[in-house]
């Protein structure tokens, strides 16, 4: 029996000699030394006491090594656990005690406080720093450069990958060795991915996007990566000419328009430009064309999942969608509460089928049996339409939804109108608790620089274009929309810092604010 995911990239690996990735601090990584470092790391972790099945926990920064470690967990059989950098040490405690690790692998600098947490949930503590040392890496040194990876099927857990928890606690996200291989095969494909192409990889590697979009297609493909520790929009522009594709989430996009030596010289030698994890705004997409010639591709994902749809490679990118489903994977739209199928154009429930889908929540049974139909189909808890044409709309997150006076009402439409005003960088349309109508419609906004647009300004602009139960009772203006790690809009934040504005007796109920 092979080693399912793992055996999958060796296959598909290039001469020894070929370039794997070359960092921003000029360190690379061939993959022949992928293959020997990742086996040392495997040797490390089992004389760590780590065994099939057992959970690795790796809260570090993003290096070469921390991709080695996932490769070597892959080897020795055990479950690997990204944590997002940004975690607090209650968050952290919580996951140590609902997953369990057999090792937490942290920076030697957070040792002091995470050593504790760690060893409370009977797991043993070991380091790996930014810049590759640590007591991992030095007990790998040590080891021999040949590894007999442990038989795992296609079945078995590969990853496990936190939610976000906006709307509870975080459950964890079982993902099997199918999970990431199938999809890693059909985006190698579906983006024409060759040993030839250089990824310009400036995501974070704690989320599906960076770690198992990214890197494993990369891997899969036998490509190359240039590694970047963050995203630097200066240093992106200066990289371009030595790559063959970018993948990033619309900030990236945003930010490097902003860049004056960006235009078609510098991405004369991108085929592609990839965007996710947050919805591209069609004025991005617009603006990228007319600056380097290029349509970006956007598509559609998440955690428990990986990739979904797909805009096309050949043929109209549209903006404002997320493609087509990407082969093997089934999509409808689906009433909420009953789960039927509703025709084409209607606003519905998301919900996806296919190896891809991961396996269940961890140690949540009930749970994840309420986020599956009885046929297999997967609850997303994301909005969306398939229009005439076959493309998928998402239009928001079921828990965005927003019901006032008795009208279902969908963020986006709004956002949609709101961003697209000069005078107008972004917006964020949320329900609030309202003592007549239930909820609300609350517009956030962000103005362009020097802009002098007002609430007014904004709620007559739209009066011809949406019924007036649409429009925002209030319009709050604010500097910059709060977003986590991976550029998406936090709206549960925004709810929680208005929550009282329309409040009887409230100081704050006002027809707007600035």
């Amino acid at each position: 029996m092979s080693n399912h995911l793992f055996d999958a990239f060796r296959g598909r690996v290039p001469a020894p000699q070929r370039l794997l990735m070359a960092t921003d601090d000029r360190r690379s990584l061939t993959y022949g030394d992928m293959l020997a470092r990742s086996a040392q790391l495997a040797h490390a972790l089992v004389q760590s006491g780590v065994k099939p099945s057992d959970r690795v926990a790796v809260q570090v920064e993003k290096s070469p090594e921390a991709v080695l470690l996932y490769l070597a967990c892959l080897r020795a059989g055990a479950v690997f656990l990204p944590l997002n950098t940004a975690y607090t040490l209650p968050e952290l405690g919580y996951f140590f005690g609902d997953a369990e690790p057999r090792l937490v692998v942290c920076d030697p600098d957070r040792v002091a406080d995470i050593g504790p947490l760690a060893e409370a949930s009977g797991a043993g503590v070991a380091t790996l720093g930014s810049d590759g040392h640590g007591s991992l890496t030095d007990s790998a040194s040590r080891q021999s450069t040949e590894f007999s990876a442990v038989a795992r099927g296609p079945d078995d857990l590969a990853a496990i990958l936190y939610t976000s928890g906006t709307t509870g606690r975080s459950k964890g996200a079982m993902l099997t060795h199918e999970n990431l291989a199938s999809n890693a095969r059909v985006l190698v494909e579906h983006w024409r991915f060759t040993p030839d192409d250089v990824l310009i990889h400036a995501l974070p590697i704690f989320h599906t996007h960076g770690l198992f979009v990214a890197t494993n297609v990369i891997l899969m493909a036998g490509a190359s990566m240039l590694f970047e520790a963050k995203f630097d929009p200066a240093r992106i522009v200066a990289l371009l000419p030595r790559a063959t594709t970018l993948m990033g989430v619309p900030t990236f996009y945003v930010r490097l328009l902003q860049q004056e030596d960006l235009d078609g010289q510098a991405a004369r030698n991108i085929r592609l430009f990839i965007s996710g994890s947050a919805p591209l705004l069609a004025e991005t997409h617009a603006a990228w064309r007319e600056r380097t010639g290029h349509a970006i591709l956007e598509r559609y994902g998440m955690t428990e999942t990986n990739m979904n749809t797909s805009n096309p490679y050949d043929g109209e990118r549209r903006a404002g969608t997320v493609g087509f489903p990407l082969p093997g994977v089934s999509l409808r739209i689906a009433d909420p509460d009953s789960g039927r199928s509703l025709p084409q154009g209607e606003v519905g429930m998301i919900e996806v089928k296919g190896p891809n889908v991961f396996a269940g929540y961890w140690r949540m049974p009930e749970k994840t049996k309420a986020e599956f139909r009885s046929d297999g189909f997967f609850i997303t808890g994301d909005l969306g339409l398939i229009d005439r044409d076959g493309y998928v709309h998402i239009v928001g997150r079921g828990k965005d939804l927003i019901i006032s006076g008795g009208y279902n009402i969908y963020p986006k439409e709004i956002e949609g109108e709101i961003d697209a005003l000069a005078g107008v960088s972004e917006s964020a349309v949320i329900g609030v608790a309202h003592p007549d109508f239930g909820e609300g419609v609350t517009a956030v906004v962000v103005r362009k620089p020097g802009a002098a647009i007002g609430a007014a300004d904004i709620v007559g602009a739209i009066s011809g274009r949406l019924a007036k139960y649409k429009h925002p009772k209030q319009v709050i203006f604010v500097d910059e929309l709060p977003r986590n790690t991976m550029g998406k809009v936090q709206k549960n934040l925004l709810r929680e810092t208005y929550k009282d504005i329309y409040a009887p007796k409230s100081a704050n109920r006002t027809a707007s604010s600035s």
